[in-house]
């Protein structure tokens, strides 16, 4: 088990990657069958409950341009997995390579504790935070994979003239300032 490195291999022609990492493997399916169908350029997909990725598959396995954490607001087990998945992530990795999509938002309206942990946690590596619905329709399934396939053109480098740092910081998670905190303006 290793750390997943953005940069260690050569990146393949006309080609994104990306990974999907959930826990539960909920919407991992249907977003991927989505992201496939949706691309006009060819897109390979792969899923994983966690991080490290096992060995056995490093020299197979191609340059992921794009590690998506997937966490399901009503388990607390998804959040956790994702937060000790990011420990397997090289540092190259958060200039722009990460997003995290939440999903089940609107059922977790008693927890908000939760979403302010993943907003402070996006907020704080500088990336991305999607919000989706993607248990109650095929509409929000393939609303998601578009916004995913957008960002994933930029990481992976086949949208001319624009780096994935620009995107991030365009798209990046700002968490209101504290109240208690003082102000300096």
């Amino acid at each position: 088990m290793s750390v997943l490195k953005p940069f260690s291999k050569l990146p393949n022609l006309d080609t994104a990657s990306i990974l999907l990492v959930e826990n539960e493997e909920q919407v991992q399916q249907g977003l991927a069958e989505a992201l496939v169908e949706d691309s006009a350029q060819a897109v390979n997909v792969r899923l994983a409950r966690s991080l490290p990725l096992p060995l056995e598959n490093e020299k197979t396995r191609p340059r992921i341009d794009l590690v998506v954490f997937i966490l399901n607001l009503t388990s607390d087990k998804s959040f956790k997995s994702a937060n000790e998945s990011l420990k397997y992530l090289d540092p190259g990795y958060f200039l722009g390579k990460v997003c995290f999509m939440v999903t089940n938002a609107r059922y977790a309206s008693g927890n908000m504790g939760r979403l302010d942990a993943v907003r402070k946690m996006a907020a704080s590596l500088h990336c991305p935070l999607l919000f989706a619905e993607v248990q109650q329709s095929p509409e929000g399934v393939t609303n998601a994979a578009r916004r995913l396939l957008t960002i994933l053109k930029v990481a992976s480098g086949l949208v001319p003239n624009t780096s994935s740092l620009y995107l991030s910081n365009l798209t990046r998670c700002t968490k209101p300032p504290d109240i208690d905190q003082p102000s300096f303006d």
